[in-house]
């Protein structure tokens, strides 16, 4: 005949391999969640990408815009507004 102490354990180890099989971390949900993190990190990739493109056209703009800046100061004298203009010869 069994005793009580053996019915807590086999109920305990029931509950736990329900737990394992059907519950919150089961293996089944540990698999889906795999696959979620697989498609958010591909997500993420190629959020960065995008990100690094528009990084890399903003720079390209700033810099852009500063050398026709210097090259119309240097090439036909153009001046900013209130700002002076002044020759050195040589």
């Amino acid at each position: 005949m069994l005793r009580p102490l053996h019915l807590v354990l086999i109920a305990l180890l029931l509950v736990l391999q329900g737990q394992l099989w059907f519950g919150r971390g089961s293996l089944p949900d540990v698999i889906r969640l795999r696959e979620v993190l697989k498609e958010q990190k591909q997500q993420n990739d190629a959020a960065q990408l995008a990100n690094n493109r528009l990084s890399a056209e903003l720079h390209d703009l700033k810099d852009g815009l500063e050398m026709v800046e210097e090259r119309a100061r240097s090439e036909i004298g153009m001046v900013k507004p209130n700002e002076v203009f002044v020759q050195i010869a040589k």
